[in-house]
């Protein structure tokens, strides 16, 4: 979108009910009613990568259903995301459900065509397995990338019955590629039951560090949120969402549940707290709606999407700017 133009925004809710009409993402124009974009929403209906409880295929149409609520102001971060920078709802990367390496390549493919166009990436999942390839094409863009992770897991292990492509190894894959920047790695939200310490150990040696949730607890939101700010500096940074760094409690619709997450005020707050970071592009993933009970996991999923897109929003409309002044000096 050119500096000149408008963007096009949400349908008017106080004119079409929210529960009327598709479910785009926030009741946004899809990508074909924009032409281009500076912020895509894109699905990836894909759990053939999950090692216990399927349906995240799911997720991505229900963080849309949910996102009907969503309104166009967001009074956190004073901004009103879809004002400041077209975003748009880009539909879903169809993927082979049954082969996981066509998978990942047709996946890594749609991210180069939608990052080629100038757009940034909020995607939802889909299992954590799309978070390589998503990272693979950010990384031809921006070069070795810093990440935030906020999962109840590492997803650093080598391979579950011999597959490296799986949920739980997509961050050991990118450290092993070089797409990742190893002195600005973090995971958030860990806790639960491990293999053995040697996972701890082998998450070390690649350059992870970690805020378990109960660092979280006790030293709250925006004491973690300076500690992982001061760690990635201005550095591109990408910023992928297990919904099961919550607690069950905030997030029962997910494939791998641990007791003893955080809140969905908590994770809301953090991100908040990042707003000053280069987000180049992110993802939300792991929502499985078939466990979920009024919507709860969408609608924590749907507002942290939010988030995520309103900073790149506001980020985008703030370079705009930039741009105006230096070419009118």
């Amino acid at each position: 979108m050119s500096s000149n133009e408008t963007p096009r925004g949400p349908v008017d809710s106080s004119r079409v009910p929210r529960y009327a009409g598709p479910a785009t993402f926030a009741r946004l124009p899809r990508l074909d009613e924009v032409g281009t974009t500076d912020v895509a929403v894109v699905g990836v209906p894909f759990d053939s990568g999950v090692s216990y409880r399927p349906g995240a295929r799911f997720g991505g149409n229900a963080i849309r259903e949910a996102s009907r609520l969503l309104r166009p102001y967001n009074p956190a971060q004073d901004a009103s995301p879809f004002a400041l920078a077209q975003v748009a709802d880009g539909g879903d990367i169809a993927v082979n459900p049954f082969n996981i390496n066509e998978a990942v390549e047709t996946v890594e493919a749609a991210a180069d065509d939608l990052l080629g166009t100038g757009a940034r990436l909020m995607t939802l999942g889909g299992d954590h397995t799309i978070a390589l390839p998503l990272l693979r094409s950010v990384a031809k863009k921006h070069g070795p990338v810093a990440l935030l992770h906020f999962d109840a897991h590492l997803d650093t292990w080598d391979t579950y019955f011999g597959a490296e492509y799986t949920h739980g190894t997509p961050f050991r894959r990118a450290v092993e590629e070089g797409i990742l920047d190893t002195s600005a790695l973090s995971h958030v939200g860990t806790r639960g039951p491990l293999y053995g310490k040697q996972d701890l150990t082998d998450d070390e040696k690649m350059g992870f560090g970690i805020v378990t949730s109960a660092d979280v607890y006790r030293r709250g939101a925006d004491e973690v949120a300076d500690q992982l700010r001061q760690r990635i500096g201005d550095r591109p940074l990408y910023i992928s969402i297990d919904i099961d760094c919550l607690d069950p409690a905030h997030a029962p619709g997910t494939g791998t549940p641990e007791a003893g997450g955080m809140t969905s005020r908590e994770l809301l707050e953090i991100l908040r707290g990042l707003a000053s970071c280069n987000l180049v592009s992110a993802d939300v993933v792991e929502v499985a709606p078939a466990y979920d009970h009024a919507e709860i996991t969408s609608v924590a999923a749907s507002h942290t999407a939010y988030e995520l897109t309103t900073i790149m929003s506001r980020q985008i409309a703030q370079a705009r700017a930039t741009d105006q002044e230096t070419e009118t000096k």
